[in-house]
């Protein structure tokens, strides 16, 4: 590719390790294009006038930028000034954020925006562009044959594939109609084909990829695909990491068989749940075989398989009852990962018709969160969101396995935890930051203070936790606490990929 590009092909993604397969589909489809293209990535806490000029230093005649919930002001602000400072540059938007409306940013100054799935599209727009052809505006794009397109995975470099995150996908769509999820209001699922994917994961894993994200919705969904794509897998060398979205229902003999044979901390798990509330999961359209689920859920539990279970904060029909029910359910099962969620709502999608009268107040400001409902007040949510952060921290994490086990001895684990956190926030007015050393102090002094507990005993829990990991220094009040000779079992964490799931083991 040459110096300066005419097309530049902008992601600017969440976090740096991060990758977009967005853009890099784009690329893989310009045909004779490519060689005038290239793609270049920001993250979203990078300055926007630091990013608009790395893009015009290029000199590029068009700039194709993706738009998501998570960069949308950020992408607004960057039209804004590629517009103002260089006005013949050609802004071309495309992404979830602009394929519905009402659009929720200022992107008035963009010269064209795709909606769909534009990766042929896009190419066409070139052409006309290069040609002077006039255009419309707003395109929308017909669906492309899955088979037709070109790959995108050769276009991850050797930077991406040594610091970053690879996503892959076998298929597109999604077969609920979930109504928080634009993926409710998309056409069937579509499948690429198996052997040109097994193919594409041979060849990233030649390349030294060893830490792969499917982007699929539902990939369990074919047992046939997830089967034969975990069996490919199950052929290689570990260590690696494997992340794939499965249901919570469809865990057949086979499939269960092939996720059980995996190495400790090679496979992740997310598996949607949202609500066990029969109204709300009627509200929102989403039917679980809750019977299945718990089969399903003793199984990966009874195989040390990691799992992120999805829970969200704020659907319509939602208190705080119901959702604290829950979660105290869902941790009766075992020691999962349980991401809370706060709902946000998506441009297109059905959820709005529960606005009136659940009374749902959003955000105006991105990521568009709930803000208030007929059953939980502005101060409930408000609460509801940090406890959602303090449980990443103190629950997922792993860093407490053990001691954070203690809250739960006198009272339910949502009630508990819930104290915890409203304190934590009264201790620090922070829900970030929080180093280890002070979670630790955090966690002891509220044990031990406020709910009575042996300071030595609490001390050596903690302590115990902390050393699991190879390495770690304990804090200075913890030394002072415990016995010299206690006997701490550390585990060393040789797979970067593998941090959080070897803590959970």
């Amino acid at each position: 590719m040459s110096k300066n590009s005419d097309i530049l092909l902008v992601a600017i993604n969440a976090k740096y390790i991060h990758s977009s397969l967005g853009i890099r589909y784009i690329y893989a489809n310009l045909e004779e294009l490519k060689s005038r293209a290239k793609i270049v990535e920001f993250a979203i806490n990078d300055n926007i006038y630091d990013i608009a000029e790395k893009i015009l230093k290029e000199n590029p005649k068009i700039v194709a930028i993706g738009v998501y919930i998570w960069n949308i002001s950020e992408v607004s602000n960057l039209v804004e000034a590629i517009k103002k400072i260089k006005n013949e540059t050609i802004v071309v938007l495309g992404g979830p954020e602009v394929s519905y409306e009402p659009f929720r940013a200022t992107f008035s100054s963009a010269d064209y925006i795709i909606q769909g799935e534009g990766e042929v599209l896009f190419y066409h727009l070139c052409l006309d562009i290069f040609a002077s052809k006039k255009s419309s505006r707003i395109q929308k794009a017909p669906l492309p044959q899955l088979k037709n397109l070109k790959m995108p995975y050769e276009f991850y470099d050797d930077e991406d594939i040594k610091n970053r995150c690879i996503y892959i996908e076998s298929s597109r769509g999604c077969p609920f109609l979930c109504e928080f999820c634009l993926s409710s209001i998309e056409e069937k699922v579509r499948y690429f084909d198996l052997e040109v994917i097994k193919e594409e994961i041979e060849k990233l894993w030649k390349r030294g990829v060893r830490h792969f994200k499917f982007v699929d919705r539902t990939f369990n969904l074919n047992i046939k695909y997830a089967e034969e794509i975990l069996e490919l897998f199950l052929k290689k060398t570990p260590p690696y990491l494997l992340h794939f979205e499965m249901i919570p229902d469809l865990f057949p003999k086979r499939l269960k068989s092939l996720i059980s044979s995996f190495p400790p901390a090679s496979i992740q798990l997310e598996v949607g749940i949202q609500s066990l509330d029969e109204l709300v999961s009627e509200n929102i359209s989403r039917k679980i075989d809750r019977a299945k689920m718990v089969e399903n859920l003793n199984f990966l539990q009874e195989y040390k398989i990691h799992v992120h279970l999805d829970l969200i904060v704020g659907l319509p029909g939602q208190s705080v009852e119901s959702f604290g029910r829950d979660l105290d359910f869902l941790v009766s099962l075992g020691y999962f990962e349980i991401q809370i969620g706060v709902l946000k709502k998506l441009s297109g999608v059905a959820i709005s018709r529960h606005d009136s009268t659940c009374e749902m107040i959003y955000s105006n400001s991105a990521p568009f969160e709930v803000l208030q409902t007929s059953l939980m007040d502005f101060k409930s949510l408000q609460n509801l969101k940090r406890f959602s952060r303090f449980w990443d921290i103190f629950y997922n994490s792993g860093n407490f396995k053990n001691s954070i086990r203690e809250l739960f001895v006198d009272f339910e684990v949502f009630e508990s935890f819930f104290l915890f956190s409203q304190w934590i926030f009264l201790k620090t007015e922070s829900t970030w930051k929080i180093s280890l050393d002070r979670q630790a102090l955090l966690l002891f002094l509220y044990l031990v203070e406020e709910r009575g507990k042996n300071e030595k005993e609490i001390a050596e829990k903690i302590a115990i936790d902390i050393k699991r990991v190879e390495g770690r220094k304990l804090p200075k009040f913890l030394r002072d606490k415990i016995d010299s000779d206690i006997n701490f079992s550390s585990k060393k964490i040789e797979h970067k990929a593998s941090k959080r799931q070897s803590r959970h083991l």
